[in-house]
């Protein structure tokens, strides 16, 4: 296989990162990475040996090595149905300009972005539609795009998510097709969990009025014990996003010795659960709080989706490479 020099940019944990690793092993070589989050840097630094550089939008192109390929999952707040929508107005949505500026600048063989599922429907379609025309109109490339789900690949989480694969050259490029394997939240669960991760009775008592009051008015809304043969809900933040994806775990709780915790033994998941849902190995290094780290995994991505396209993305480069030259016919 040919080498690859890689850029990860908005790095977040280095999801992305990781599952190109996974794909291309000692063919990768990654030369400049960036995000601001200072905690994110900290378990990034941790985990690839690197500190991301800060701020992208104050970074000049000619300051970034030469690269092959750029990834980027771009800041998907501002698209996603989470939130208030707010997309190209809001100014974390703009930072997709940031890498379209790049790869004018840099002009790499391909890109990988990533994004949240409801980015492509967003204002309707213009916010695509306007990314679209910038990667193959004005900057020329042959652009894929396709929604894939985590747990087509292994994963036991419900999570799509949109990603575009875009190649310098025009080249015919299929995303990966889903895998036969498919695993349940029992997959992933720890034992002998820490007593602080159940919830209180008052606080589970809390969470039930909570819940009544939304399906009193046909809103929806409220906690969820998983059923563990079953697959999770999307790692979300905000509100009660830590409350979508509850745990019965009565053996924990017996071994904790903890005796203000609920009576039905529900748990949060763990950010080793957490990590789990989204394919880090275990091998993967927590070193900030764990409220901060439940809260990276949630915005990071689902690794082996990751792996699974960039192993498409290689084969369909060395393809590319490996066909033969045709001279121009001339009568």
């Amino acid at each position: 296989m040919q080498k690859f020099r890689l850029i990860d940019l908005y790095a977040g944990i280095g999801g992305i990162r990781l599952g190109f690793d996974q794909a291309l092993g000692d063919s990768a070589r990654f030369v400049f990475s960036n995000e601001i989050d200072d905690q994110c840097c900290i378990t990034y630094k941790e985990n690839f040996g690197v500190d991301p550089i800060g701020d992208i939008t104050k970074i000049k192109s000619v300051d970034i090595p030469d690269f092959d390929l750029l990834l980027a999952g771009f800041p998907c707040q501002a698209f996603s149905i989470a939130g208030r929508r707010e997309g190209f107005n809001d100014l974390r949505g703009t930072h997709f300009f940031e890498i379209a500026r790049i790869i004018e600048d840099k002009k790499p063989k391909a890109f990988f972005l990533e994004n949240v599922k409801h980015f492509e429907k967003h204002n309707k379609g213009r916010t695509f539609k306007t990314v679209k025309k910038t990667l193959e109109e004005k900057l020329g490339y042959t652009l894929y795009h396709q929604v894939l789900n985590a747990r087509d690949f292994g994963l036991a989480q419900n999570r799509e998510r949109i990603f575009m694969v875009g190649f310098k050259d025009p080249i015919s490029f299929k995303f990966p097709s889903p895998m036969r394997k498919k695993n349940t939240v029992a997959d992933i669960l720890e034992s002998n969990v820490d007593g602080k991760f159940f919830l209180s009775q008052r606080y589970l008592d809390t969470l039930k009025k909570h819940r009544q009051r939304h399906e009193d008015s046909n809103h929806g809304f409220g906690y969820i014990v998983l059923d563990k043969q079953k697959t999770a809900n999307t790692l979300v933040l905000g509100g009660m996003g830590t409350e979508r994806n509850l745990i019965k775990d009565t053996a924990s709780l017996r071994k904790s010795g903890r005796k203000d915790a609920n009576s039905e033994a529900i748990r949060r998941l763990t950010p080793r659960e957490a990590l789990r849902l989204q394919g880090f190995p275990d091998s993967y290094k927590i070193a900030v709080s764990k409220t901060a780290m439940f809260r990276q995994a949630a915005n990071s991505v689902a690794v082996p989706v990751i792996k699974a396209i960039a192993l498409q993305m290689m084969k369909t480069l060395e393809e590319k490479k490996s066909a033969p030259t045709l001279m121009p016919y001339v009568k």
